[in-house]
């Protein structure tokens, strides 16, 4: 009887699993797909934390599809174009649509 029981709920929890693994959000996208843009942010994001020369810069980094945004402001020319070849340099990045503004 209790073996019974266990592959009951075994069967319920691969069902519950395939479904959410299913499921998009309103824009379509897979929960897989939602996951891997936020590994994509996060990793810009230490990257650009760690670039010496980007080093207390407040930069926001949002990723939709492999594409990531960079939002904020930089001294320099120079430097808002080493930040977008530090966020394409990461792995899974498709293109980078730098919105850095020069003060």
């Amino acid at each position: 009887m209790i073996k019974g029981k266990k592959i009951v709920v075994l069967a319920l929890y691969i069902l519950l699993l395939t479904a959410l693994l299913g499921c998009q959000t309103p824009a379509g996208r897979t929960t897989g797909v939602v996951i891997d843009d936020a590994s994509i942010t996060t990793q810009v994001k230490a990257k650009l934390l760690h670039d010496k020369i980007l080093t207390g810069i407040a930069i926001s980094v949002s990723t939709f599809e492999g594409e990531v945004t960079l939002i904020g402001a930089v001294k320099t020319l120079e430097i808002k174009q080493h930040a977008t070849s530090v966020a394409g340099s990461v792995a899974g990045v498709r293109s980078v649509k730098n919105l850095l503004k020069i003060r």
